[in-house]
């Protein structure tokens, strides 16, 4: 019989494989499949933690790049980011992988109209971080990392036309903080902020027409479970 924990994590991981863009993300599967075979290892050295939260991920709308001679503005949206996070035995050092749902983002063109364009996304983000452990139940961290946004689902309001974003690739950060309450015993809750820069290059039929800057901020908060 499995017990509520690795029945949690296998449904996480079970929503996910079957939510993720067939052909795009079967590297990522196989990175969730190894992350649970790992959780439920007894013999694994370290601690092992799940994290279940929900995110607003707000792009910079200040610069999100030219499109097409007109600045373009990219929406923000709310999503399901659960995450897998390894702790180093006797160690502030830990390693987290994000897992977020698709993200799904319009995209207006000033001089050019509203909600002109959209994509889906999913951020997969690995930082390792530094816990700042101490005597209380309340963690803060602080991280650095890299993150990959693999656009698909591009369209755009033009008949006939063919909207297509490339992989981008960048530099993530993170700072936040973990908290335990005295009668929760592995169970406790968290907060923290992201900021990826990310840029893509976007083609209209096959003609370059700008870089959209995405440079997102993640605003997160949700529960987390030790084992």
């Amino acid at each position: 019989m499995l017990n509520p924990s690795t029945f949690i994590i296998k449904l996480i991981f079970k929503f996910l494989i079957n939510n993720l863009p067939v052909g795009y993300f079967k590297m990522l599967k196989q990175v969730a499949l190894i992350a649970l075979m790992g959780l439920s290892a007894s013999a694994m050295a370290g601690q092992w933690q799940v994290k279940v939260g929900g995110s607003v991920l707000a792009p910079q709308n200040d610069d999100n790049g030219i499109i097409a001679g007109g600045k373009a503005i990219v929406s923000n949206e709310v999503g399901f980011t659960p995450s897998v996070e390894y702790f180093f035995d006797n160690s502030p050092i830990s390693v987290e992988l994000l897992l977020a749902t698709p993200f799904k983002h319009d995209v207006s063109i000033e001089g050019v109209g509203e909600n002109v364009a959209s994509f889906k996304h999913l951020p997969p983000t690995v930082t390792a971080k530094y816990n700042f452990k101490n005597s209380t139940r309340f963690t803060p961290y602080v991280g650095i990392g890299a993150t990959v946004v693999v656009p698909w689902d591009e369209e755009i309001a033009i008949e006939g036309a063919k909207l297509e974003a490339d992989v981008a690739y960048g530099v993530a950060g993170q700072i936040g903080f973990n908290f335990q309450p005295a009668d929760a015993k592995n169970w406790g809750v968290y907060a923290d902020v992201r900021y990826a820069q990310v840029e893509t290059d976007l083609e209209l039929n096959g003609t370059n027409i700008g870089e959209l800057k995405v440079n997102p901020w993640v605003y997160t908060v949700g529960y987390s479970y030790k084992f």
